[in-house]
Parts: C-alpha cells; structure tokens; sequence
C-alpha cells in the first residue's frame, strides 16, 4: 500500500536525508520541499504546527547559530510571532517535516515517521 508524503527536506542534514531513504524504502510517493528555498509562509507552517499538535515554539531549532544571532527573548514572543520568525528565518524550521493523510512529524529520530506511514501487511 503505497502513500503520498511531503517531506520539508534540507540535503545537507542527515537526519533529513535518512527519513527521506525511509519513505523511499516504504515506496511511499513523495513531494520533497525544499522549505529553504521554497519558504512556508506563517499561516502554512500555523497548520503543520496544528498538525504535528505542538506549540510554534516547539518547530524552532533552538540549536541553529541564527537562534542565537537573533538574540530572541522566547518569552516576550507570542505564537504568532514565532510563526512570522520562522518565516521570515526558515533555517530556524527544525527539519525534516514529513505530512501524510495520516498525520505529520518531524523526523528527529528519522524512524519516527513510521508513525503516519502504514503498516507493511
């Protein structure tokens, strides 16, 4: 049974790489989005984030070097204005994001996707 996943993918990250091998090995039909070069505007990632049932907060890569360039203070930013940061700095977009008809999740660990992909009967 096959299914069709998006993947927010970035190459240069490997765990981005092995959950893309994953849904390649699952045979699953995928579209890959290259969330840098091709940006989710604030209301896009507002549904993935309703989808992966988290807070905005929780899709930034507080690890990322621009994190910390941009000096943010996490608590003085509402929702929205962590969803407009990502926009406008999609580098802070922890990645991958895979979404299928059965969900969404970010890959970290890579296997993690298993939990919207279908079972091999």
């Amino acid at each position: 049974m096959s299914i069709e996943a998006t993947i927010w993918h970035y190459p240069r990250c490997s765990k981005s790489r092995k959950t893309l091998a994953i849904l390649r090995n699952q045979k699953a039909s995928i579209t890959m989005r290259d969330y840098l070069e091709d940006p989710p505007d604030a209301d896009t990632l507002a549904e993935v984030v309703e989808l992966l049932k988290i807070r905005p907060y929780d899709l930034v890569r507080k690890s990322e070097n621009l994190y910390h360039e941009l000096d943010v203070d996490a608590g003085a930013l509402s929702d929205r204005d962590w969803l407009e940061l990502m926009a406008d700095n999609p580098l802070l977009i922890q990645r991958p994001i895979v979404l299928t008809e059965n969900g969404a999740v970010i890959g970290r660990p890579p296997e993690q996707v298993h939990e919207i992909l279908p079972t091999k009967e």
